[in-house]
Parts: structure tokens; C-alpha cells; sequence
């Protein structure tokens, strides 16, 4: 365990990051509801003068002062803290970790807390603390950053959803450079008290959700699939896994409009079939490598990768090329950076053995580095190997991969590019039976847990397992530990799994409620078709069973990922027949049978700034306002995805003022679709703004 000075530490290193989590910040907590904060307005002093049920708090080798002052925002006393010279770390006072004095708080409940303050710098946030009952007082999160103001000014939030095994937070305001800090009248209140929930428009929707298999079939083997920012989804065969079409150069792509059912052919320059691909910043999207060849009749020599890339422009429905990679990548990762910039690791290369050459695209320059400006480790990570930024800008190698077995040690890693470094994440269970299972970053990104699940072993044909892990990355050496295994389902012809469902080849997809829907399958490689589906609540960490399932098998070649109205669409299935099932699935979530939908009416603007406010208009009250990445996903690997929640300003009921995050690694520019929801957990239809 952390001693308390270390992990506030690490809570004021974090908040040099501005946190967003979810929060709606109202005009005011309804007075009604009773202030859960003990000597709310530090009017009682104990014996040395500070307030009862307050402490000093904070690290670095500063020169500071906290202490009660008589400028008070109402009664006789606030507190005050001077940072008169700064080196690093913070300065705070918080709610003292103790059972008399820290706000007792439900798991699963939202609370408002707010406070008024003046400060002379704009380096200030709110920090928060939870007691878990197992593992003792642990970091939560800043959920805001307080502007500079000279007059007494009040700031409001919503914490997002309380974690499991919870049952008290403490919190106070941090000041993280030189300036004087003043706050009083400090307020926590139960925010979902009296909540209520509209009964539910579809008995079996509201419990399960329902699929629609579409009236028609996709117009190309969806073996890539991309959401664009204006709403279309990208699908990307190449030659589709059909060596047939790549001896004749038929190469495919298609545009699939939603809205329409309509789909509009693209020219595809050389076989994309098992590329990596990542959306840039400005929308267009980067797709490197692919199959240059298969593998010969006599298996001596396997699939070959291509050094080409290009770039899709949504904007044209063309492919440009860019110049080559430095080597070939069939099955290669694709990672947005914080910058822009997209690192690209593993696969087969031109000579169809591993690629250990790392691959780095500026955006700036819109171009592959050359070797000199590339740092290089010659290390192998495998084909697809889930890469997923962290708020620090390293990378964590999940240990989610297609083919094979893992890699040395533990079978997760921490991966620096800037100094080569390579940091075993040990407890991943059966590492060597990870082949396309997959990985999330769990809503909110600010929390930085990652959640692995299923997996096989293709090359020697295992059953696949239905083992789930959690990683959290804050942690000063994260490992993995057990997750909730996933539930029983059926196999093709309703035959019944016992114990623990498992699957490889799985899709997992973040929904605007800040849960993760888990579909698809398959037992074996390329065969039994699992059907199960179910979804995970990060706060929890509890799976929730019995939601209702694709009717079409969702196996090899499978992909799913959510649209802009918050559906979930399915493409994909690629059984070891060599056939193609080129169905579209489209699954409504619990939430869309929960009542009527809140609206984003209005957007200020959509182009949004790092550490910025912006304003946007709803037509009801809703309690989360979020950011996800639309997907880019193959072979069950997204590592791009993302959920990053807002705090939220209320200003006149429908009015809404919404923090952006200061930190690129949080949330990588580029396009978001931007969700709120209301209380019953009933997301907006996206809008669409740009970051960065």
C-alpha cells in the first residue's frame, strides 16, 4: 500500500492532467438534500486553530502556508494556501481519512459536490479519494480544473458512478503551482436520490436488447471496419481472404451508409486484406501494410507482408499513397499518439517472417520517418498486438495478439518509445491462449484500466476460454488480476456450454452508458459459433448475462462497433470453409427501450481545444456528457478505442458547459462522437466534434 503523502502525490501529478469524468455540475445541488461534508464551512478549529475534520496535505519541496483566514465566502473563517515558491507537487487540505469525518457514500450513486473558492492562479483542482473496503484509502480521480478569479466564485460536480466496495470519499482542492488558494461552504450531496426509472416501452428490449438482421448484404467482405465522421462505416476486404480474387488483383473496398442501406464501391489499390489501419486527426484514415502474397501450396513459405500505405480520404472516397514503410507488416498494430502521430509494431514482413521494425508516421509531415529518425528496439511483438496509449504516452501491450502464443515474460508489457524501455505487466492468465481475444480501455479513459477477454490458441487448435483480467495502469506496478469469467451460452444448433462460456475471435464494444457490450465468438479456430452476449459495468466490475444474441455467427473475420445513434452494428464471419457470411447485424441496446432519448440540440462549436470549455445546448436534463473514438477494428483489436467523460456545467437548465481534457494522451486529436445521457442511462444520438 501507498503511504498517504505518496498516493496524494500520484492524485497531484494526476490532476497536471486535467481529468475529465463524468459529471453534470448544476446551477446547485437541490438544497433539500442534506450536505454529507462534516464542518462543511471549517467554522470549528481544533486546538492548533484548523478546521476538525480537515488536514494538510500535498508533496514536493515547496514553501507553503495552509491555515484559516477571516475572508470567508459566508461566517467567520475559509482556509487559505500560498504557494510562495515552487519546485513541484501540490499543496492541499482535505477531508480528514477517517470514519467520523469522510462522507459515507452507495456504491453505484452519483454525487454533486461543490465549493466556492478564489484563487490568483489557474493551476487549481479538485481531488478525490474513496475507501475501498478491501483495499483500503486509494486515489479516485479530479474530476475539474478551477480558473483563476479574484471574486468568490461556486464549482460544481458530479462524480461519475461510485466504484464497488465503496463506502466513503473524501476530497479537497489542490494548487499546483505559486498563487494563494482560498475556499469555504464546501457541499456534497446524494445526486440520484429519488431517481426514478420510466417504465420500460419493450419488455424484452428493456432486458435484452433486440438484433436486426439487415434486409440486405454488405456489398464487400467487412474484414476492416471504420467509422467516419460523417457517419459512414469504411469496410475493407482487399482480396478477402480468397486467394482466388488475388490472383485475378480484385481488390475490394466499400462505403456502407447507415442511414440508408446504401453502399458506394471504392478503387482499392493493392490487397489491404489484414492491414492495420487508425483515423488521423483531421478524419482521414491511415491504413498501412496488408498482404503482399499467400502463403505457397507446399506451406514452406506463409502470408507475406506489404510495406505500402495510404491514406482514405472520407471526403473523396479515394486511397493516396504515402511513402513506404520501412519494412512490410501483414497484421500489423496501428496506435494513435497523443501528437498525431501513429506508431505502428509487429506482423509478417515482406520475406513472410516476424517484423521487429518499428514503424513511426508523423503527421506533421505526413509521412513514415526513415530509419535514423525512427527509434528502434528490434523487439517482437506479434501480429495484431493490442498497443494501447496511456495518459503518460507510453504504450501497454495487452496481451491481446492474433496467432501464436505470448510473448516472453507475463504476457502484458509497458512498451517507451522514447527510451526503448520494456516493462514486464505480469498476471495475465493463460498468456500462450490470448489469439484474438480482445482488449478495452474501460470507461472513463481517466480511470486507465484495461479489461482483456477470452482468447484460444489457433496454431494448436485449443478451446477457447472464457477467462476475463483487469489491469489498472495508474497503479505503480500494474498487474493484472481476475475478472468475472463470461457466462454460458450456446453453440450452433442451441447446444448448451456449461461453466464458463469460452470464445476467441470475441468483439468488445464501449456504449454511451459507460458500459462494454461483449459479442461474438467462436470455441474453436474458425469453428462452433458461440452465441452469448453480455455486458460489463466497469464500476462494478460485474457482468451482466442474458442479452440477447446475433442470429448470425460472428467468428473468424468478425468485427463489431457502435454507431452514431448508439446501435451496435455486427459484419463478419469467415469459417475455416473459406466462405464469407456478408449479413449486417445491428443490436439495439438496453437503453433504447428505457423511454424518450435526450438531444443534443445545438454544438457552439465542433472544433474543440485541448483544455477548453465549450457550450452546447440539450432539450432536457441529462447527468453524462462523453467523447468516444469511433472504431477502427479488425480481428478483435481496436486499441484505440475510448470513452472520455466530460464535466458538465449547467448554466440555465438546458445549457450546458463542457471541460475538455488538457492532456492529448487522454483522448488523441481527431474526430469524437460526442454523447450525453439522463439518468435512466438513455444516450443522445452523437454529435460530431473535432479535437485538437
Amino acid at each position: 500500500m501507498f503511504s498517504p503523502e505518496l498516493r496524494r502525490g500520484l492524485g497531484r501529478l494526476l490532476a497536471l492532467v486535467l481529468v475529465v469524468t463524468a459529471g453534470l455540475v448544476v446551477a446547485g445541488p437541490a438544497r433539500a438534500a442534506t450536505n454529507l461534508v462534516q464542518n462543511p464551512g471549517v467554522e470549528q478549529v481544533d486546538g492548533n486553530g484548523f478546521p476538525v475534520c480537515w488536514e494538510k496535505s500535498g508533496q514536493g519541496t515547496n514553501t507553503s502556508t495552509i491555515a484559516t483566514t477571516n475572508d470567508a465566502h459566508s461566517g467567520g473563517k475559509a482556509m487559505r494556501i500560498t504557494i510562495s515558491a515552487f519546485t513541484n507537487g501540490d499543496r492541499k487540505a482535505m477531508m480528514t481519512e477517517n470514519a467520523q469525518c469522510a462522507p459515507r457514500v452507495s456504491p453505484g450513486r452519483q454525487y454533486d459536490l461543490s465549493v466556492w473558492y478564489k484563487s490568483t492562479t489557474a493551476a487549481n483542482a479538485v481531488t478525490l479519494f474513496r475507501h475501498d473496503t478491501k483495499l483500503g484509502w486509494q486515489y479516485w480521480l479530479d474530476p475539474a480544473t478551477l480558473p483563476a478569479t479574484n471574486a468568490w466564485t461556486r464549482k460544481t460536480v458530479r462524480t461519475p458512478p461510485v466504484p464497488a466496495n465503496t463506502d466513503q470519499i473524501t476530497w479537497g482542492v489542490s494548487i499546483y503551482n505559486l498563487g494563494t488558494l482560498t475556499t469555504d461552504d464546501y457541499e456534497l450531496v446524494d445526486a440520484t436520490a429519488g431517481q426514478g426509472v420510466d417504465a420500460c416501452t419493450d419488455a424484452i428490449g428493456c432486458v435484452k436488447g433486440k438484433w436486426q438482421v439487415m434486409p440486405y448484404q454488405s456489398a464487400v467482405r467487412g474484414i476492416h471496419a471504420v467509422v467516419l465522421h460523417n457517419g459512414k462505416v469504411l469496410l475493407v476486404a482487399g482480396s478477402g481472404n480468397d486467394p482466388k480474387a488475388f490472383a485475378a488483383g480484385t481488390f475490394k473496398t466499400a462505403v456502407y451508409d447507415p442511414a440508408n442501406g446504401t453502399f458506394t464501391n471504392v478503387a482499392t489499390p493493392v490487397d489491404l486484406f489484414c492491414a492495420g489501419h487508425v483515423q488521423l486527426k483531421d478524419g482521414r484514415v491511415l491504413v498501412m501494410g496488408g498482404n503482399k502474397d499467400y502463403p505457397t501450396a507446399d506451406g514452406t513459405v506463409g502470408y507475406k507482408g506489404l510495406k505500402n500505405s495510404y491514406i482514405f480520404d472520407p471526403a473523396t472516397n479515394k486511397y493516396t499513397r504515402t511513402n513506404d514503410m520501412l519494412a512490410g507488416h501483414w497484421y500489423p498494430s496501428a496506435t494513435a499518439l497523443g501528437n498525431g502521430d501513429v506508431l505502428s509494431l509487429g506482423g509478417l514482413g515482406e520475406d513472410s517472417t516476424g517484423t521487429t521494425t518499428t514503424d513511426y508516421y508523423s503527421a506533421a509531415q505526413n509521412k513514415w520517418l526513415p530509419m535514423d529518425q525512427t527509434k528502434q528496439t528490434w523487439a517482437w511483438w506479434g501480429l495484431y498486438p493490442a498497443m494501447v496509449l496511456m495518459q503518460d504516452g507510453r504504450l501497454f501491450y495487452t496481451g491481446s495478439h492474433t496467432f501464436g502464443v505470448g510473448l516472453p515474460g507475463g504476457g502484458a508489457s509497458i512498451y517507451n518509445y522514447g527510451s526503448g524501455a520494456i516493462t514486464d505487466v505480469p498476471g495475465l492468465r493463460r498468456k500462450d491462449e490470448r489469439d484474438q481475444s480482445m482488449s478495452v480501455l474501460l470507461p472513463p479513459a481517466q480511470a486507465q484500466r484495461v479489461w482483456t477477454v477470452g482468447g484460444g490458441n489457433g496454431d494448436a487448435g485449443a478451446t477457447a476460454h472464457g477467462l476475463t483480467d483487469l489491469v489498472d495502469l495508474k497503479a505503480a506496478n500494474p498487474r493484472y488480476t481476475a475478472g468475472p469469467v463470461l457466462p454460458q451460452g450456446t453453440l450452433t444448433g442451441g447446444v448448451p456450454q456449461t461453466g464458463e462460456q469460452g470464445k476467441m475471435y470475441v468483439s468488445l464494444v464501449l456504449l454511451p452508458d459507460g458500459t462494454v457490450f461483449e459479442t461474438g465468438g467462436a470455441l474453436h479456430n474458425r469453428a462452433d459459433p458461440v452465441f452469448e452476449a453480455s455486458v460489463f459495468n466497469p464500476n462494478t466490475n460485474t457482468i451482466r448475462a442474458g442479452m440477447a444474441t446475433d442470429p448470425v455467427p460472428r467468428t473468424y473475420h468478425s468485427s463489431a462497433f457502435l454507431l452514431p445513434d448508439g446501435r451496435v452494428m455486427a459484419v463478419g464471419d469467415n469459417p475455416g470453409n473459406g466462405s464469407f457470411d456478408t449479413r449486417i447485424s445491428v443490436y439495439s441496446p438496453t437503453y433504447l427501450f428505457k423511454g424518450a432519448r435526450p438531444a443534443i440540440t445545438n454544438v457552439a462549436s465542433t472544433n474543440w481545444k485541448y483544455g477548453t470549455t465549450q457550450r452546447i445546448t440539450v432539450n432536457g436534463a441529462v447527468t453524462r456528457a462523453s467523447l468516444i473514438r469511433p472504431a477502427a477494428v479488425t480481428h478483435s483489436s481496436d486499441p484505440n478505442q475510448r470513452f472520455v467523460e466530460l464535466p458538465m456545467t449547467v448554466r440555465n437548465g438546458t445549457t450546458i458547459d463542457l471541460n475538455v481534457t488538457n492532456n492529448p494522451n487522454m483522448a488523441p486529436a481527431g474526430w469524437y462522437m460526442l454523447f450525453v445521457h439522463n439518468a435512466k442511462g438513455v444516450p443522445s444520438v452523437a454529435k460530431w466534434v473535432k479535437l485538437g
